[in-house]
This record gives structure tokens, sequence and C-alpha cells, in this order.
């Protein structure tokens, strides 16, 4: 099996060391924000942690720091909210702490792969690039790791839009003529047919766990610019510690 698909850190920590390349998706918010970041112009350092040691991690590579969504400011406006940083003066570099898709970055560039974070919002670019790039071969195998998120203990919770994330990742490879000798896994395989057999991906996307969390929060917005299905070509790929454009 050349394309594996896997749920969080830990599965990110036993898969990557045999991938060349992981693709992380974490759709409400982390790889949204990233590619809009990058869209405009920003890279993006991922940080495991959302505590003191952020800011100093921030000062230490020349970077702003992304806050929580309500500690947002006029002269501070970068958080993880994708909504926000479509409208924010980009800085030049922003370390945009997540527990979620950045420790998973950070598992995967650790084990040595290429990272690369995927959304909805560019599924079908991310795809293009993986077969040109030849993974999903023996060679080069290629692992796609849904986030989740967390239950009040730490544990991991599955969710959709996640799992959605993925499977449009792993149908739009399996599609390409480069992917027609690769093998999925069974559970590959599963998170495609899923995402070919969700007949209105952006009603579930809003009605999601997640999507009626950010709802509440008061930050519609985000699950919205998360739906825009294919509305970017770009694709962010981690160089050096930072998410920048694919060359």
């Amino acid at each position: 099996m050349t394309v594996s698909f896997g749920w969080g850190p830990v599965e990110a920590r036993v898969l990557a060391p045999a991938a060349a390349c992981v693709v992380v998706v974490d759709v409400l918010s982390f790889t949204t924000a990233v590619g809009v970041a990058v869209e405009g112009g920003t890279a993006v350092l991922p940080y495991r942690w959302r505590d003191a040691t952020a800011a100093a991690y921030a000062r230490e590579h020349g970077a702003a720091l992304a806050v929580g969504r309500r500690e947002a400011t006029g002269t501070h406006p970068w958080t993880l909210s994708p909504a926000t940083l479509r409208t924010a003066t980009m800085p030049d570099r922003l370390v945009l702490p997540s527990p979620n898709g950045s420790t998973i970055a950070a598992e995967a560039a650790a084990g040595g792969a290429s990272v690369v974070a995927a959304s909805l919002r560019n599924h079908s670019a991310v795809a293009r690039l993986l077969a040109d790039r030849g993974y999903g071969t023996a060679d080069r195998p290629l692992a796609v790791i849904a986030s989740g998120e967390r239950w009040p203990d730490g544990s991991l919770r599955p969710a959709l839009e996640d799992l959605l994330g993925a499977g449009a990742v792993l149908s739009a490879f399996a599609g390409t003529r480069a992917a027609q000798t690769h093998t999925l896994t069974p559970e590959a395989t599963a998170a495609a047919t899923l995402w070919d057999a969700t007949e209105d991906p952006v009603a579930a996307l809003h009605g999601c766990d997640s999507g009626r969390e950010l709802y509440e929060y008061g930050f519609p917005q985000d699950v919205a610019v998360a739906a825009e299905l294919d509305g970017s070509t770009l694709v962010p790929v981690l160089v050096d510690g930072a998410f920048q454009e694919a060359r």
C-alpha cells in the first residue's frame, strides 16, 4: 500500500517515518488559515503550543504571533481565523499555534517527510502537486492525516470536516493519471469514498460539530471561507520550518 490515511498526531508519528510526503488536513481551521495567510504573502511557522513559549518562539524567529480569535485587536489582528487573516495586513512571518494541525506538521517533519497543508479550498491543487512530484509510489509513499479535534481529556475527537478534507484530496489524487498504478489502503479508500458520496459537502461543513461550534463562538465566516471548495490553487509546503507556496 503506497497511499495511507490516518488520524491525529499519534498516527502522524507512526506513519511519517515511512512516508516521503505527509499531507496535513485541519479544515476548521489550521490548514485553511495557513492557505489564506500564504496567499497573502506570509510565511507561516506552525507551533505546537498556545502558551507563553509561543511568544518566545515568535521573537526568536522574527515573526508575529497569532492570538486567540477573541484576543485580536486593530494593531494585532492575526489569529487562527481564516476570515480575519484575509482582511488583515499580513506580516512577512507569522507563528500559528495549533495543538492539532501544527503538532501533526511537526511530527511529520521530524520523520523526514515533506509536509503539505491541505484543505477543502485547495484539495485539487494538492492532488495535482502530489501526482506531479511522484508521491504515492513504492519509492515515495504518501500519508494523508486528518487532524481531528480534542476531547476535554486530550484524546482524539474525530472530526467530519477533516475526514471530508482528507477524502477530497485522496479522491482527487486517485483520479489523476499518475495515480493509476498506486495502491490506497482500505482506510484511504474509505475516506475518498465518503467524499465522493457526500452530496452537499458545504452543508455538511456548516452543520458538523466543529462548524456549529464556530457559529456559536461568533465566527460563521470562518466556516464560509473553509467551504470555498477548490477556491485556491496555492499549495503550502513546509520549508525550513515555515509553510510557503510550493515552487
